[in-house]
């Protein structure tokens, strides 16, 4: 199966790769306890909206993961991490 993508799909799934990458390399930081549950969390948030094809919708879940991103930094700033 090939994959036809005009430009502005192909940029939100840049912007959506962009995250993902992002949140696991903010999640290295999390204590290791924790470290491979907060993995586990991204990879599914991920794998729910997978086949979502609403670009409002898309565009939203990428604006919320970024904001819940930054309260994650913030938070691993805070404890030393």
């Amino acid at each position: 199966m090939v994959l036809s993508l005009d430009l502005q799909d192909f940029l939100l799934r840049a912007r959506v790769l962009k995250l993902y990458r992002q949140a696991l390399r903010i999640s290295r930081r999390a204590p290791g306890d924790s470290r491979d549950e907060l993995r586990r969390i991204v990879r599914q948030e991920m794998e729910n909206n997978r086949t979502c094809n609403d670009r409002q919708r898309i565009r939203f879940l990428i604006s919320d993961g970024l904001e819940r991103l930054k309260r994650l930094d913030e938070t691993l700033d805070m404890q030393g991490h």
